[in-house]
């Protein structure tokens, strides 16, 4: 009885190491049209960091920022502006702690 245990427990453990991670993408339809969107680890929120300047700017076009003119760094947030691919002004506001989009303009 412990034998058919140890080798079910072994089965099991080699089972669930052995399994290779599946992620899923999504699909974001935005001003640049319809893009496949790799799937982000989760960021590990410490209590103290921030976001940087250039991850600021790399999700400010994940939003449809295609030129940055000017990053502005704020108490709570990023603002990042700049041109979108039509020519328009935009405006990004990024919050400092957690990297979240906070408004689109």
């Amino acid at each position: 009885m412990l034998k058919k245990i140890l080798i079910v427990g072994a089965t099991a453990l080699i089972a669930i190491t052995s399994a290779p991670q599946a992620f899923a993408q999504s699909i974001q339809i935005g001003p640049d049209g319809v893009r496949l969107q790799e799937p982000r680890p989760e960021r590990d929120y410490r209590r103290f960091s921030d976001i940087s300047e250039r991850e600021a700017v790399r999700i400010a076009r994940s939003e449809g920022l295609r030129d940055v003119d000017d990053v502005r760094r704020t108490r709570s947030r990023f603002v990042v502006e700049g041109i979108d691919r039509r020519g328009n002004d935009m405006r990004v506001s990024v919050d400092r702690r957690t990297g979240d989009v906070l408004s689109v303009q």
